[in-house]
């Protein structure tokens, strides 16, 4: 299990940032008459994620205290570049300034990561990588998933309602993504919420990772957003047998999907969903 060290703060006087939720001024205009007050959002940072003090990525994250490993961790992880074997701790730190924060992943003594990783990645917290491997570094990095567990028709619906009613920054502020882990039998394991949809998994990840779950063959992921091609990858590597989203999935998450052996949802609301890939795991009740 990887260690995280503590938070290494400079001597800078007080500091904003570090909070998943902060308040803002705001102006509301109601019926045409303008009111003065704050409202709370969802916070954004940049995260500088280093392996063994080199760059890696920057990505634009929600900060919340420990999460910043499990980002690290679920990236590195996401990329193919590590095994968690591979890792015994993090190093979490503030940048040296107002925003941001870097965190620095150390492997165990005589570990190597994957050949060609200095790929100097930026991620936004909307569209994700800029630069990513190729659809055939995915398929050589990830087998096809196994067969794993399949689930009601019925889980499956109740799963976004699950998965809302434990996003608590998002009551806050109506802002952020979400990804969930869920057992079949619809027992929500993890949650982690991120403005960008891709960090979220990163997170959620990162913490199964910490926790011994790895490969995720069990386990099924649940997104509040979109189904992009970057985050069936994500689950691909993670051994994701499952994957169900609120929204709709892109042609090539659904190429990935298939060709992987993977359960592919989507448009999860009010009970109904459109399956995209792998059927076979949906248990429907007989007409």
């Amino acid at each position: 299990m990887a260690i995280v060290e503590p938070r290494e703060e400079a001597d800078l006087g007080p500091r904003r940032g570090g909070r998943p939720v902060e308040r803002v001024p705001v102006v509301r205009v109601r019926s045409g008459v303008a009111e003065r007050g704050s409202d709370a959002v969802a916070a954004e940072e940049p995260l500088e994620i280093r392996l063994e003090g080199e760059p890696v990525a920057v990505t634009m994250r929600t900060p919340a205290p420990g999460q910043d490993a499990e980002l690290a961790i679920g990236f590195l992880l996401g990329e193919a570049i590590v095994a968690m074997d591979d890792i015994t701790r993090v190093k979490e730190c503030r940048d040296g300034t107002d925003d941001g924060g870097i965190a620095d992943v150390i492997l165990r003594p005589g570990a190597r990561p994957a050949p060609g990783w200095q790929r100097a990645f930026y991620a936004t917290s909307s569209c994700g990588i800029c630069g990513k491997a190729s659809i055939e570094a995915v398929r050589i990095a990830a087998p096809p998933v196994p067969g794993g567990p399949r689930v009601s028709a019925a889980t499956l619906a109740a799963l976004p309602e699950a998965l809302r009613a434990r996003q608590r920054a998002f009551a806050r502020t109506g802002g952020l993504h979400a990804a969930g882990a869920f057992t079949p039998a619809g027992e929500l394991v993890a949650l982690r919420e991120d403005v960008g949809r891709h960090n979220a998994v990163d997170k959620l990840v990162g913490r199964m990772a910490m926790d011994d779950r790895i490969p995720l063959h069990e386990y099924l992921l649940l997104v509040s957003g979109r189904t992009s091609f970057e985050i069936v990858q994500k689950a691909l590597l993670a051994g994701v047998p499952i994957v169900a989203a609120v929204s709709a999935p892109s042609s090539l998450a659904v190429s990935l999907a298939r060709e992987s052996g993977m359960t592919l949802v989507g448009f999860l609301r009010d009970g109904d969903f459109n399956v995209y890939a792998g059927q076979e795991r949906i248990l429907l009740s007989p007409s």
